[in-house]
């Protein structure tokens, strides 16, 4: 039976990170299984899912901690269970005029459905024709079974015109 672990990586962004990242993965045993990596305010910042054999998972931290004498910084945790299969997914798209607040307004009433978020999106961009600055967000949610998603959507199309944005609800595949 394989291991999953998560890893948090950030640090100054160069090139040849990710590969030595997925070399050091490799090299270990380990399985590169899923990520999500981007350049953000000048820093490299990544989530790597890896399976390995759990007698080998020792070595892998061990190597991965070697990567922080270069700036990098690698936080390892075990992996943790999916998404129960009772649930699914509904994607939430965002736009409007950028704010203070404006997400957590959004994410306020997900809360407050007890929605959980797996996987969020965000950016702000220049407006058309000068028109200021747009705050733009894709949301993943996993949605139980049982939860109504027509008073969830009543409750987010509310804050949508307390807050001037578009929102919309899309019910995504099963999880």
């Amino acid at each position: 039976m394989l291991t999953t672990l998560v890893m948090t990586v950030i640090g100054p962004d160069r090139t040849g990170l990710v590969d030595s990242l997925a070399r050091t993965v490799a090299d270990q045993g380990g399985n590169w299984l899923e990520s999500r990596m981007c350049h953000l305010g000048g820093q490299f910042a990544g989530l790597i899912q890896v399976e390995i054999d759990p007698a080998q998972a020792l070595s892998l931290r061990e190597h991965l901690t070697l990567l922080s004498e270069s700036g990098l910084q690698v936080s390892i945790q075990d992996g943790g269970d999916a998404t129960p299969a009772s649930q699914s997914l509904v994607m939430i798209d965002l736009v409007g005029q950028d704010r203070p607040g404006l997400l957590r307004a959004i994410t306020a009433v997900l809360a407050q459905h007890n929605l959980n978020i797996e996987e969020l999106d965000s950016e702000r961009s220049a407006a058309p024709q000068g028109g200021g600055t747009l705050f733009k967000a894709n949301v993943t949610i996993s949605v139980p079974a049982n939860a109504d998603l027509d008073t969830i959507g009543d409750d987010l199309e509310q804050i949508a015109a307390d807050l001037l944005v578009d929102i919309s609800l899309v019910p995504g595949p099963s999880a």
